[in-house]
């Protein structure tokens, strides 16, 4: 449709600028459904389509949209190698090894951030007692990092939750 769009955009500006566009003769065109057109007319008596009239036609065959490819898209390129189904388990419990080593990894630094943290109150360092500004921008500074390694460990676990479960 977009494409269809920019063609006619294209030759009406080329109609204003005074350039002739030429048309050779057209055979009878068929509009089906599904925006598509053919000028097959057993094809589109077979399909239902209608007769386009009222003057010329000029369809520009456009690429595939991603969106019509998405299920061959999980597919492998063709000629890439086949992988046996043993290895590809092995590959996917070290997979959920590393991830679950993150996991714990991130855990412990939640854990960690959460003690410095103290429920907002952490212990003043240094030249806070006197610039109490500082003070609150490391505690501001503190809440953000919590704040992401939690983001970090929900990411982990959602990916761990989609790897398929281990047979051992």
């Amino acid at each position: 449709m977009k494409t269809h769009s920019i063609f006619l955009l294209a030759v009406a500006a080329l109609a204003a600028a005074g350039l002739h566009v030429e048309a050779q003769a057209q055979e009878r065109v068929f509009k089906c459904p599904g925006n598509e057109y053919t000028n097959d007319a057993n094809d589109a008596q077979r399909r239902g389509c209608k007769v386009m009239e009222g003057g010329n036609i000029t369809i520009v065959q456009g690429t595939r949209s991603y969106a019509s490819a998405a299920p061959s898209a999980a597919r492998s390129p063709a000629g890439s190698p086949r992988v046996d189904s043993a290895d590809q388990r092995a590959r996917d419990g070290e997979a959920r090894t590393v991830l679950e080593s993150e996991l714990k990894k991130a855990q412990d630094r939640q854990a960690e951030l959460l003690k410095d943290y103290n429920n907002g109150d952490p212990e003043k360092q240094g030249s806070e007692g006197k610039n109490y500004q500082k003070y609150l921008d490391r505690v501001a500074d503190m809440k953000a990092q919590i704040a992401r390694n939690q983001s970090d460990i929900e990411g982990i676990q959602r990916e761990l939750a989609r790897m398929p479960a281990t047979s051992q």
